[in-house]
């Protein structure tokens, strides 16, 4: 009843702000271990597992000669970083801190402050294990060359934004069906491990199985990654805008559902569960 309350800048304000996603970023960054580095070196060995075990599972089966003519483990782990991306990006979203999360109590803190630093936060982890594991391939095992850097980035990018999107839509959904929605986003990233084509060219594929993979923006960006990896590779069967439309549709949709949400989220649904 008795408060003071002073009036602050526009510029204070978003200092404020900033400074919450900065923290909200590192308590998520060290939400796996207490010390950061162990946090983001377990992504790391997550990561080289998948590179080692799809590389081997290609030497093993003799699929080697399906890949783009260049270097066979860039190719893998071209699709690899970006699959990593995208599934990581949908996981921290769902699983960050909904309108009836006790944190939520605590003012200024909003679910968007939240979701901004979930979302960063997944970004930050994979790219810097992307820098890190591609620096010493490059130094130790052999020198590579990435024929269009700044826009195979940019595919990356593209691959963690639909990844915030679809996170988006189901943390939308998730405190009206919690149990479905994490059902559902569990089978969404494991289907990603054949539906995002990450194991084959898209332009290999015959035309009768296209339509089981272009439904998914993440296949559209690895397969344009790889144009822009490799000189040698030219994709005609994918299309990046495609991806970029349907995030920014999906973010849309995700924004309206979680504002509809806020307005009738109760702490007592927490209770009931």
């Amino acid at each position: 009843m008795f408060q003071l309350r002073t009036q602050r800048s526009k510029l204070s304000g978003a200092v404020t702000i900033l400074e919450l996603i900065f923290h909200s970023v590192v308590r998520n960054v060290r939400a796996s271990h207490n010390n950061a580095f162990i946090a983001i070196g377990k992504n790391m060995l997550q990561v080289v597992v998948f590179v080692l075990a799809f590389y081997v599972m290609f030497s093993v089966l003799g699929l080697r000669k399906s890949a783009v003519r260049g270097d066979f483990l860039l190719y893998v782990m071209s699709g690899i970083f970006l699959y990593m991306c995208h599934t990581k990006a949908v996981g921290a979203l769902v699983q960050s801190e909904g309108p009836n999360h006790p944190m939520m109590q605590h003012a200024p803190l909003n679910t968007a402050i939240t979701i901004t630093a979930a979302a960063v936060g997944s970004l930050y982890i994979q790219v810097l294990t992307m820098v890190v594991i591609l620096f010493m391939y490059h130094v130790v095992i052999t020198p590579i060359t990435i024929y269009q850097p700044i826009q195979a980035f940019g595919m990356l990018l593209l691959s963690w934004f639909t990844g915030c999107a679809v996170g988006m839509v189901l943390l939308a959904v998730r405190p009206w069906f919690p149990t479905a929605v994490s059902v559902i986003s569990t089978i969404y990233r494991r289907a990603n491990m054949i539906a995002s084509g990450k194991m084959f060219l898209a332009n290999t594929l015959p035309g009768f199985m296209l339509p089981i993979f272009v439904w998914n923006p993440l296949f559209h960006t690895i397969d344009q990654a790889r144009g822009f990896v490799f000189i040698n590779y030219n994709p005609m069967n994918s299309n990046w805008h495609y991806a970029l439309w349907l995030g920014i549709v999906l973010v849309m949709i995700g924004l309206m559902g979680e504002f509809y949400t806020r307005r009738h989220a109760s702490l007592s649904w927490s209770a009931r569960r």
